[in-house]
């Protein structure tokens, strides 16, 4: 494959292989007939699999460990709650659109995570889910936000998903993703690149607000609900907007559709700070209101050995001397605490006292480098179908919901790929039945026939 080609990456932010390669297929024939034509299978997410730093390590073939990246946010050293939104500036690794302007070839990126604050490139970049709103700088050059107004394409970053009016959600949704491909297919076809990547972060706010409708297996489950079709109707909208690209690119550019980890229904929420709380981990100096976040809480730092942070896995941190301010573990015990911890939660069973494949881990365990502020352990509650809760105060462990708002699926950690090559048999080349997603990098540089090492 040494021979330079264009490569057009199409990313659907946690495309599910159940749905995509077995339940919708001959409902989606432009990405049927690609895998048709090349390789396709499960690609193995990260750890954690979350967006941020999923896309990052696909673009650059490094681990969360070594990106210093564990989640869409970091915790500012030597504090309890104060946080930073990972940006552009978190990464100092090279990354595929660096190879490739180091080769003379143009990028035009689209929504890839993290792109906010918008960075330079050589070729033209619109940020990603993360922009607050287009009031602000958005593009790169900045010239293209008013190319686009004039062409009167609107760009929508985002949409609250979590949201109780099923009905709007869906039509802003469908919108968002047909303003999303407008501007893929302008971009296209007025400006010259050599690597195309677009992500499109609405397939994960589908599936997050509506995958109770589909899935009979969910405890929320509404049967004959007018939302009953919602997500197979996105695939397809995907389908036939990935197809147009797909037209306008033509037969010679290499074509890859991936996703950075999968989706799966979410059985509820683990309210990780309450149990800490429970088993005498976590101290407090007043009453616990209802729901309160832990960085409102009376928290008594002097007396707390540990907390937690909530999402789709949970992230605990232990109250070290000298690393916190007011740190209750001398550094000798470190050991012997965090074990202590981590086999208590492994312990946890579910609400009816059944057993949970909970995974827990330490960063140095599952990297090869830690860099950044990692906290302690990660946990992953009955591998990732149970969410974390960092609110305190609820009526018991286990929530039916997220406590942050609607939200019926949980991240998995199996996503999807499809690579065509016009030269080259890729299953051959692949060899393969799944990829993990590291390995993407590689063959993608491989695709674009880039030269040379990082």
């Amino acid at each position: 494959m040494s021979k330079k080609s264009r490569l057009l990456v199409i990313g659907l932010d946690s495309a599910v292989p159940q749905l995509l390669f077995h339940r919708y297929a001959g409902k989606l024939p432009n990405l049927d007939k690609l895998r048709g034509k090349g390789w396709w299978g499960e690609v193995e997410s990260c750890i954690p699999p979350i967006t941020v730093p999923a896309w990052m390590v696909m673009f650059s073939g490094r681990e969360p460990g070594e990106l210093g990246a564990y989640g869409f946010r970091s915790r500012e050293q030597g504090t309890y709650n104060q946080i930073r939104i990972v940006d552009p500036k978190t990464f100092d690794r090279p990354t595929l659109w660096d190879r490739a302007a180091a080769q003379d070839r143009r990028s035009i990126l689209l929504g890839v995570p993290p792109s906010y604050p918008p960075f330079e490139v050589r070729g033209d970049l619109i940020s990603c889910f993360l922009t607050p709103n287009t009031d602000r700088p958005y593009t790169y050059p900045r010239g293209l936000a008013v190319e686009l107004g004039e062409q009167g394409l609107c760009y929508v970053p985002d949409v609250a998903f979590r949201a109780e009016d099923k009905s709007e959600l869906l039509g802003s949704l469908r919108e968002m993703t047909a303003g999303h491909f407008d501007i893929a297919s302008y971009l296209m076809e007025e400006h010259p690149w050599n690597l195309f990547i677009m992500v499109e972060i609405g397939l994960d706010r589908v599936q997050h607000a509506f995958w109770r409708y589909q899935d009979p297996s969910h405890h929320l489950f509404e049967a004959g609900s007018p939302f009953a079709s919602a997500l197979e109707d996105y695939y397809i909208l995907l389908d036939e907007r990935i197809g147009e690209l797909l037209e306008i690119c033509g037969p010679e550019t290499a074509v890859a559709v991936v996703s950075d980890h999968g989706a799966k229904g979410m059985k509820g929420a683990f309210c990780i700070n309450q149990w800490l709380a429970e088993r005498g981990y976590l101290a407090f100096r007043g009453e616990v209101e209802k729901g309160i976040r832990l960085e409102d809480a009376p928290v008594d730092w002097s007396n707390t050995r540990a907390w937690g942070w909530g999402g789709y896995y949970a992230r605990v941190f232990l109250n070290i001397e000298g690393r916190e301010p007011e740190g209750s573990i001398a550094p000798e015990r470190y050991e012997e605490e965090v074990e202590a911890l981590a086999q208590e939660l492994r312990d946890i069973r579910g609400p009816q006292g059944e057993e949970w494949k909970t995974m827990v881990v330490r960063p140095q365990e599952v990297y090869t480098r830690v860099e950044g502020d990692a906290s302690d352990l990660m946990v992953f509650f009955d591998d990732l179908s149970w969410r974390a809760v960092g609110t305190m105060g609820h009526p018991g462990m286990y929530l039916d919901e997220n406590d942050t708002g609607p939200d019926d699926a949980v991240h998995d950690w199996r996503g999807v790929g499809i690579i065509y090559h016009p030269r080259k048999d890729m299953s051959k080349s692949i060899g393969k039945e799944y990829l993990h997603i590291q390995e993407l990098y590689g063959i993608f540089t491989e695709l674009m026939g880039l030269e040379g090492e990082d």
